[in-house]
């Protein structure tokens, strides 16, 4: 079987500063890459590593796919500006067959890529380019009919794929969306799904608001079309500054993590401590989105749905703002990212705080924060599900994620000499 070599040059921001040669190889069956930083940018002083599993030396670095994830193919702070399955399945309509990571890689549009990292070609013009302008708010209408033409597997669904790639190929998650020019800022269009039985994106606003209510960093947002049956969310995209790009990474990539490998919290953690600029507060802040997660049962916390920006210095990173957070109103509650070894992936407010000396945080002051978190979402989830649009059905369908026995302990914290073990408390 015969062997495919590619070589891409890497680069950075709008400088288009070289990083680093990107050799990809391919018989068909196995996919690898060869990643060496440039000599320029290991010169560069303000030079630093792209990630804390790929270290700022020399050295070829090699990364190798496999059946199961194929995306290590790339090194994972390269592989982060790839989409997931939303993108990845309109490029793959677009290209047909089996694309490489190198295909998926070169198809997305450059202006809209995530992150900072850009690829070129031998000429130096970074991929991929598109004709097409990013989409303007006045198009979200057309974008949200073309991504449900798409997830119902319209006849024409290859034209539909060549019309939304630009905008769309970049993405991850399984849902439809399409990032879109904002009044100047690059954003990212939530629409609903065809499969949708809740209103996901009214649900997603309210609760991105509510975890700023409760302290945390979480992304802008806001509802479009607010008062049609197909509302959108509008997601701000926290890794452009103006005209300017930030690297971002996953918190799989920040732990060198493998698709399957079991890690936890506390893992991240740990190598916070070393590599996180003022980790003191960075800590406090994930200990927090953890018993949000909790106390409104988001199950879809899975490492790339965390992540890490440049934060300027020797290899200096700061959490983003937290994204995807989706209350799931179901009767169980496990976390997909567990809490420590010791309580696995229960999502429990008492093993978060059991935990909390792991971040660096008293388990008294972590008692006291997790109340207080238990007391703002309470007194706030429904309105502020009713101030984007949700009927009283599709507030009361979402109960369950809010009134458990996470939140009843949570609630109960300091109520009596004796505290009650969330597990000996009834309820869902």
């Amino acid at each position: 079987m015969s062997t495919e070599k590619s070589k891409i040059r890497v680069a950075i921001g709008a400088s288009l500063m070289p990083v680093g040669e990107l050799i990809f190889e391919t018989d068909g069956r196995r996919q690898t890459s060869v990643f060496t930083y440039a000599d320029e940018w290991l010169e560069n002083p303000n030079s630093f590593e792209l990630a804390p599993s790929l270290p700022l030396n020399e050295y070829p670095q090699i990364s190798t796919g496999n059946r199961e994830n194929r995306r290590t193919a790339l090194p994972g702070a390269i592989s982060d500006t790839l989409p997931d399955s939303w993108g990845r399945g309109i490029i793959a309509k677009v290209l047909g067959g089996t694309p490489t990571e190198l295909d998926f890689l070169v198809s997305v549009n450059d202006a809209t890529r995530i992150g900072a990292l850009r690829f070129l070609d031998d000429d130096g013009i970074p991929m991929a380019q598109w004709t097409d302008p990013v989409p303007r708010l006045n198009q979200l209408p057309d974008l949200r009919r073309l991504g449900a033409a798409y997830e119902s597997q319209a006849k024409n669904i290859k034209e539909v794929a060549w019309e939304i790639l630009g905008s769309s190929g970049g993405l991850g998650g399984a849902r439809p969306k399409s990032d879109f020019d904002d009044d100047g800022t690059l954003s990212i269009a939530k629409f609903t799904s065809v499969r949708d039985n809740l209103p996901v994106e009214r649900a997603e606003v309210a609760t991105l608001n509510m975890a700023r209510l409760c302290g945390i960093n979480a992304a802008e947002a806001r509802l479009e079309l607010l008062d049609t049956d197909h509302p959108v969310a509008i997601i701000k995209r926290f890794d452009r500054e103006g005209e300017g790009r930030r690297h971002y990474i996953s918190a799989q990539t920040f732990l060198q993590a493998g698709h399957r490998d079991l890690k936890h919290y506390t893992d991240l953690a740990d190598l916070m401590r070393e590599y996180a600029a003022e980790p003191l507060d960075q800590l406090k802040e994930l200990h927090s989105r953890i018993m949000f997660d909790c106390l409104i049962k988001n199950q879809d916390n899975h490492l790339r749905n965390h992540g890490f920006l440049y934060a300027g210095g020797k290899n200096q990173w700061v959490l983003s703002p937290a994204f995807d957070i989706n209350p799931v109103p179901s009767k169980g509650h496990e976390l997909e990212t567990g809490i420590s070894e010791l309580s696995g992936n229960e999502g429990s407010v008492e093993a978060a705080i059991e935990a909390a000396p792991f971040f660096e945080i008293d388990q008294d002051a972590a008692a006291v924060r997790a109340k207080e978190m238990a007391q703002t979402i309470s007194e706030s989830w429904k309105r502020l599900f009713r101030q984007q649009g949700m009927t009283s059905a599709a507030v009361a369908a979402y109960s369950p994620a809010f009134e458990h026995k996470e939140m009843k302990y949570a609630l109960g914290i300091g109520n009596s000499a004796t505290a009650t073990k969330s597990s000996e408390i009834d309820g869902p």
